[in-house]
């Protein structure tokens, strides 16, 4: 798992208007990193209206979003659509980025076991550097998590 102080790992994923996002092509800004396991479930669509209600409050904080998951660019694109999400979506349908970043791995729901994304959020410096790190996020207080984790950054 990436850890708090360390450089962000950079990455290239294809976001969900199929053009490509370069985390490193991001410095100067605060980069809102949360992995989510799947579009449009229960849980995942509550946390996506929670930041998508608070994105005036991410954008007055310089902040960029993006939410990425293993689900493919058009999946990204139906749910952005549904919900009317104002940040970025991006697929990361090999899960390379969220392994590189820890986030993948073995879960039990159920009782049943599968390999899924855990729901992680990384706040990026300006710098490129971990500033935060927050594990198993709530989907209802999630946005003002991270927004209180932003005024501290």
């Amino acid at each position: 798992m990436v850890a708090e102080g360390e450089p962000a790992p950079d990455f290239t994923l294809t976001s969900d208007t199929g053009e490509s996002v370069t985390l490193s092509h991001l410095r100067g800004n605060p980069v809102v990193i949360y992995f989510y396991p799947r579009d449009d479930t229960p849980g995942c669509t509550t946390q996506a209206r929670g930041i998508r209600d608070a994105y005036a409050d991410f954008e007055r904080a310089g902040a960029v979003v993006l939410g990425i998951s293993p689900d493919s660019v058009a999946k990204h694109v139906k749910f952005k659509e549904k919900y009317d999400l104002p940040f970025t979506l991006l697929a990361d349908p090999e899960h390379e980025v969220a392994e590189r970043y820890g986030t993948w791995g073995e879960k039990r729901y159920m009782g049943k076991t599968y390999w899924g994304v855990s729901r992680t959020t990384f706040l990026i410096a300006a710098d490129g550097t971990v500033a935060k790190v927050m594990h198993d996020v709530k989907p209802d207080t999630h946005a003002d998590d991270v927004l209180a984790a932003l005024a501290v950054a």
